[in-house]
């Protein structure tokens, strides 16, 4: 894509309502823009990422063996008030009554219809196990929406509910998205912890949340420092597997959020010097909530002995739109973002530091041709800009590598390149300037 005819806003002030890092750079990037309070556009460079970091879970859970479906966002009232919720739910669930009078509302989350898909279509045990999920844009009417959308009130989220015979199957199912969520988080290049959680308005008496530790974060949180440096099970850890042994690992440390923290344990179980006590931005809840659905809903099976028996459910949810402002305050600096390469809106920002000069354009339009051949999502700034102003705006939007081409080193047969994250540079010939950004 050639900058000049790339939709991309960036700002060079921060917008006095941004409070935190990932609002002010994402603003100032030209990622987003606010539509009304809490609810913001996803512009080009903003929705890139969005649909990366997507995509990602969607291939965690489709390996762990779930199923994607679509749910709508408008869900009958009906269906909440058979399980209790509509009434307890409370102000965050956005209520419509439509034209024929009948009461809907903007789904907050889908257990409900979730529940009436499955009892309306599975009859047996043998049917047993099913794990469905969506990728779909919730509401939920926060009182004081902030931080951009990080805590706004439309949201795009992942949340899959699995339905099993009984309680040993549905812990494996548990498990099975406890290690799925392990693997999504490292491929986003996040360090995420497992922690107790409270199960909420959801329900259920199992409960984990997984957190990346960050000043900016919502929640106060306690764990021990050995979590910083545990790796997700590798490929040879099989879905099919006994996982407990993953999950004890994983659980083998403390870590609570503070509605599960306990002050004495917290002393007791961690040496001084490995205490962690911070603040926490959350991007998954994982719940086993058994027959709290099922039995209100009669969502039931025919069991081996011919018995009917409401089964065992679970439901695990990932926030896709709130990780791109959880990758931004783990990944940034005082220039602007740093993204991991599996999730960047492209891999190579490309400069042209003399846009008119037939050596430095000729130079520009082979290297992006031979990036695009090798499969490398390049920006390529071919606008008419100073210097100054090009190399910032590559540093705000955090591309991977840059790759700079200017008059003196095309005529001495080299182009300088720039890795982000480390902000090394290096003067490279063409070919081996490509190699060094492609890995090959």
């Amino acid at each position: 894509m050639r900058m000049s005819q790339f939709f991309l806003p960036v700002l060079k002030d921060t917008p006095a309502e941004a409070q935190i890092v990932s609002h002010r750079l994402m603003l100032r990037a030209g990622m987003i823009r606010q539509s009304s309070a809490g609810i913001y556009s996803w512009l080009p460079l903003g929705h890139r990422v969005l649909k990366k970091i997507e995509q990602i879970v969607r291939e965690e859970q489709n390996a762990a063996g779930a199923q994607e479906l679509l749910m709508p966002t408008i869900q009958p009232a009906d269906l909440w008030r058979e399980s209790g919720r509509y009434d307890d739910y409370g102000q965050e669930m956005l209520r419509i009554t439509d034209r024929h009078d009948r009461d809907m509302l903007f789904g907050p989350t889908n257990e409900e219809l979730i529940t009436d898909i499955f009892r309306g279509s599975v009859r047996s045990y043998r049917q047993l196990p099913l794990n469905l999920y969506h990728i779909q844009w919730k509401f939920r009417d926060e009182v004081r929406p902030r931080f951009g959308i990080m805590r706004g009130r439309e949201f795009l989220m992942k949340d899959a509910y699995s339905f099993d015979l009984n309680a040993e199957a549905a812990r494996h199912a548990y498990n099975k998205m406890f290690l799925a969520y392990l693997r999504t988080y490292e491929r986003l290049g996040l360090k995420a912890i497992p922690m107790q959680a409270d199960t909420g308005p959801i329900g259920g008496d199992m409960s984990h949340e997984f957190i990346i530790l960050a000043d900016t974060g919502e929640s106060e949180v306690y764990c021990h420092a050995d979590y910083l440096d545990f790796e997700a099970p590798d490929a040879a850890v099989s879905y099919d597997d006994d996982l407990s042994s993953v999950i004890e690992h994983w659980t083998s440390r403390y870590a609570a959020t503070d509605e599960k923290h306990d002050p004495a344990r917290f002393e007791a179980e961690v040496p001084e010097d490995r205490r962690i006590a911070t603040r926490g931005i959350e991007v998954g809840h994982i719940f086993y909530f058994a027959d709290k659905y099922s039995k209100s809903m009669g969502a039931t099976v025919m069991n081996a002995e011919g018995v009917e028996v409401p089964v065992e459910m679970g439901c695990y949810g990932i926030g896709v739109s709130r990780l791109v402002g959880a990758i931004i305050e783990a990944s940034h600096d005082d220039d602007g973002i740093i993204w991991p390469a599996s999730v960047a809106p492209f891999d190579v920002g490309l400069i042209n530091l003399k846009v008119g000069d037939d050596a430095c354009d000729g130079a520009v339009a082979d290297i992006y041709e031979k990036l695009r051949k090798a499969g490398v999502d390049v920006l390529a700034d071919d606008t008419d800009g100073r210097a100054g102003g090009k190399f910032a705006t590559m540093d705000l939007i955090g591309l991977p590598w840059q790759i700079i081409v200017g008059p003196r080193g095309v005529k001495s047969g080299v182009v300088e390149i720039k890795e982000r994250r480390t902000g090394e540079r290096q003067e490279l010939s063409l070919d081996a300037a490509i190699a060094a950004v492609t890995g090959r």
